[in-house]
């Protein structure tokens, strides 16, 4: 059986990590894969290449380049013949639907939704009109994959097709992530970080609904009450040169501030981290949560998307946009004793275990592709 998954683009995030995560855990193993990125490479196109995955970037730049970027997916259609086509992010599921009108036969069509959808005017206005074409369509294909139960109700409730939907939370290798401590105080070493000092970890690229503004607010708040805490930002576009973020934090303080720009080692880093912090306003399934969680490291989430449900009792959550609360709550774990945070970061490990297993993901993915494959 041969899949192509079509994604919006190969940059770092949750969605692009979440596809190679699938494609490493077992997927390229049952099914003849390809990939097209209706942008670039990215910085997840070698890595998935590195599997043995053709990648075909589109350079999609704008509306304009947009004849050029059907072109090639016609190209790549015609020539892989897929049998069933995924659709990844609103982009990649527009895309993936033209993508199967172009190919010599009629390959079934799925789509994946990796976000909540908390208000229509919190997109970009292309956004949104996509988001209404996808709404359009999604009683046309196959299927609709949601990360989120969160993220399939509203998108249900906004007039998405309620029979095609259904929902496969991220799933996490527990192999490549785990508890070092070794490597945490080798990071600490490198990032000039005292081997004793409470570090609390952040990991997402700059964007609103990441709301590193609350962040940084309720950082500096914990920063005055606990002198030894660092605060370790990872993520691109995320430093003190960023005008949004340039004037948050006291002068007096940013130098317990690290940023590091984006990573391609974000796990490594994690194992730094005394705590874990998300900060968003919307999400549908995190997935830095969920690693976070993998690597020991109790967490502090605002309570949006599936977050209670990936937390439980294992760590805090907080309303968003709250400065205040998401500073309680990270003193809250801040200040338990070190072998508490301990146990309640083995609890979360223990949780991703049991709930959010790689390997459990594959087998749903495969599964519906079977299901779906019968209807070609």
């Amino acid at each position: 059986m041969k899949i192509l998954h079509v994604v919006t683009g190969l940059a770092t995030g949750g969605a692009e990590r979440a596809l190679y995560n699938l494609l490493a855990g077992g997927l390229t193993k049952r099914f003849d894969i390809a990939v097209v990125s209706l942008r670039d490479e990215g910085t997840m196109g070698p890595l998935i290449a590195a599997l043995g995955v053709p990648v075909y970037p589109m350079k999609m730049t704008s509306c304009i380049s947009g004849a050029s970027a059907i072109a090639g997916l016609h190209c790549v259609v015609r020539s892989f013949r897929p049998n069933l086509i995924q659709g990844w992010m609103y982009h990649g599921n527009l895309a993936a639907c033209v993508a199967g009108q172009l190919g010599p036969k009629s390959p079934v069509v799925a789509w994946n939704i990796r976000q909540c959808l908390y208000d229509l005017k919190m997109e970009k206005l292309l956004t949104r009109q996509v988001i209404r074409a996808n709404r359009f369509l999604s009683g046309k294909i196959s299927a609709v994959i949601y990360n989120s139960v969160l993220a399939k109700i509203q998108h249900e409730a906004f007039g998405f097709a309620s029979h095609r939907g259904q929902v496969i939370a991220n799933g996490f290798d527990l192999g490549q992530l785990f508890p070092e401590s070794d490597v945490g105080m080798i990071v600490r070493q490198q990032l000039n970080i005292p081997r004793e000092a409470l570090v609390v970890g952040h990991v997402a690229r700059f964007h609103p609904m990441k709301d590193h503004v609350t962040f940084l607010q309720a950082a500096a708040k914990v920063a005055r009450m606990i002198p030894g805490a660092r605060f370790l930002l990872v993520g691109r576009d995320v430093c003190f040169d960023n005008p949004v973020l340039a004037n948050v934090v006291p002068q007096s303080l940013k130098e317990r501030f690290i940023f590091t720009g984006e990573r391609m080692d974000v796990h490594r880093l994690m194992r730094a981290m005394d705590v874990f912090c998300l900060s968003s306003r919307s999400e549908g399934f995190p997935n830095v949560l969920g690693e976070a969680m993998s690597c020991g490291v109790p967490c502090v989430a605002t309570d949006v998307g599936d977050c209670r449900e990936i937390v439980g009792n294992t760590g805090v959550l907080v309303p968003p946009s709250d400065s205040e609360s998401l500073a309680r709550g990270m003193l809250a774990l801040l200040e338990m004793s070190a072998e508490d945070r301990r146990a309640l970061g083995r609890a979360a490990r223990d949780r991703v275990k049991t709930r959010y297993s790689l390997p459990k993901t594959v087998e749903k993915y495969i599964n519906l592709y079977e299901r779906l494959s019968l209807k070609e």
